[in-house]
């Protein structure tokens, strides 16, 4: 396989695409925060590589002592996604970034990368079984079926932190955890808070806008988090109203 490859640069970031949302031929907000989110992440070690075309085929980690998660560990990187979709499947790109990444942990010293699983793969988590064909193994558990993978290459671990395992809220109205990583948030947001005020539903979103934030998240968190009636729901952001009605049925 020959393809070209690009990392996003403080000085590139203002133009190249960012492969999430890249049909879209009028301005989207959300490619915007998402472009002000990275601006200050790219200084703290994040990495985003993508492929040299229109096309959704990248890889986001970052060192896990400044990855927005409430995960805790020593010295290794967190892999925030990992997607290729559309005709470039099937080409090696995912193979390609991951091992990019893998030999950028071990150019760096580090002692492994981890990301989020779960016991049944999630719509919005990067492909766990094509992970786990590296030797990503579970690491530690939380409640509601997620894990957290890790590729160890010196024998420590990373875990969940003592917080994110709470997984409850006083709060009984639907409250929602988000950061601006992630474009399509931005839309999210939106559907979800014209659904309530229309229905008269409380709703709380609750802007996680700091790395402390993050890493005092009282649930798994990729950039999203979901609680109703107190217990925490989901990281699946909810792209529609009927997403969002299975929720509020409970």
């Amino acid at each position: 396989m020959s393809a070209e490859f690009v990392n996003l640069t403080a000085e590139n970031l203002p133009h190249e695409h960012l492969c999430c949302i890249i049909r879209s031929k009028k301005f989207h907000p959300g490619i915007d925060a998402k472009r002000q989110w990275l601006c200050g992440r790219l200084k703290e070690g994040h990495v985003f590589r993508k492929l040299n075309e229109k096309a959704t085929v990248f890889i986001e980690y970052a060192p896990l002592e400044t990855a927005w998660v409430p995960i805790i560990g020593d010295n290794y990187y967190y892999l925030y996604c990992l997607w290729v979709s559309g005709s470039c499947k099937g080409k090696g790109y995912g193979k390609a970034l991951m091992e990019y990444c893998l030999a950028d942990a071990g150019k760096n010293g580090k002692s492994g990368i981890c990301m989020l699983g779960a016991t049944k793969q999630k719509a919005w988590l990067s492909d766990q079984s094509f992970a786990k064909k590296f030797g990503f193994k579970v690491a530690d558990t939380i409640g509601n079926g997620y894990e957290l993978l890790a590729l160890s290459l010196d024998g420590t671990l990373p875990s969940f932190s003592q917080r994110a395992k709470k997984l409850e809220l006083e709060s009984r109205e639907l409250t929602i955890y988000y950061d601006m990583q992630c474009p399509y948030v931005y839309q999210n947001i939106g559907i979800i808070r014209q659904y309530c005020e229309t229905n008269g539903v409380p709703v709380s979103f609750i802007h996680v806008d700091s790395l402390q934030k993050a890493k005092e998240l009282p649930c798994v968190f990729n950039n999203w988090a979901v609680f109703y009636k107190g217990k925490f729901e989901t990281v699946n952001l909810l792209p529609d109203v009927a997403a969002l009605k299975r929720i509020l049925k409970k």
